[in-house]
C-alpha cells in the first residue's frame, strides 16, 4: 500500500468518529450528517523498523462528504492530492491529473468513502469494531476481516472527543503509521478556494 494511500486512509476513518459519540453503529449517518465540512491541520508520523526516527509530514485537509477530500501536504515536500468519487488526483503545474486505479486501489476507494458516508454495513464487513469510552474521551479498534486489509494491517485505533484527534494504522510488517489532528473544525460551507479546487 503506498503512503498516498495510507494518508488517504487514515484522513477517511476520521468520519468514523460518528461511531464513537452516538455509540451505536446506527447512529453512524446521522452523526456524519452534523459536519458537512471538516478541515484541520494534520501531523503525520511514519514509523519505519529500518529507521530510529520517524518521517514526519505536515499539512492541511477538508473533507467533505459531498465533494470528497483535499489532502494538502506542506513539509516537508509541498503537494496537493484530491479524492472523490472519480479517483485520486494530483495537482500538477496548477491542474489536476487523475492518477492511474489499482484493483487494490479500488477497493481502499470503496473502503473510504464506506467511512466517508457513513456506511456502518460496510465498515462491519471489513472490520471487527470495538468502541470504549464516552462521547468526551473514546477509543475504536478497528481489527481487519478481509483478506487484503489482513495482509496489510493488524489492527487500526482511533481516539478523539469532539472530533477525532489521532489515528493509528499497525501494520503486519511491523511498521505504523501515527496521525494526530489537534484541532480540527467544523464548517456549514466550503470556500471560494476549496470550491474550486474540488470543481476543477
Amino acid at each position: 500500500m503506498s503512503t498516498l494511500w495510507r494518508s488517504l486512509l487514515l484522513v477517511g476513518l476520521m468520519s468514523a468518529c460518528g461511531l464513537a459519540q452516538a455509540f451505536g453503529l446506527a447512529d453512524l449517518s446521522r452523526q456524519l450528517g452534523e459536519a458537512p465540512v471538516v478541515k484541520g491541520a494534520f501531523i503525520q508520523e511514519k514509523h519505519l523498523r529500518a529507521l530510529p526516527q520517524p518521517l514526519v509530514s505536515k499539512g492541511h485537509f477538508v473533507l467533505t462528504r459531498e465533494h470528497g477530500l483535499l489532502w494538502l501536504l506542506q513539509t516537508p515536500v509541498q503537494q496537493d492530492v484530491r479524492l472523490n468519487a472519480n479517483g485520486i488526483a494530483r495537482r500538477d503545474a496548477g491542474r489536476w491529473q487523475m492518477l492511474p486505479g489499482s484493483a487494490a486501489g479500488t477497493q481502499q476507494n470503496k473502503l473510504f468513502f464506506a467511512v466517508l458516508q457513513g456506511d456502518s454495513s460496510g465498515l462491519q464487513r471489513d472490520f471487527e469494531l470495538n468502541l470504549q469510552g464516552s462521547a468526551e474521551h473514546w477509543q475504536l479498534r478497528l481489527t481487519p476481516r478481509s483478506l487484503l486489509l489482513k495482509q496489510i494491517f493488524t489492527q487500526i485505533n482511533i481516539d478523539g472527543g469532539r472530533f477525532v484527534e489521532r489515528i493509528e494504522l499497525r501494520e503486519t510488517q511491523g511498521d505504523s503509521t501515527l496521525l494526530r489532528m489537534p484541532e480540527s473544525t467544523r464548517a456549514d460551507s466550503l470556500t471560494e478556494t476549496e470550491q474550486r479546487d474540488f470543481a476543477d
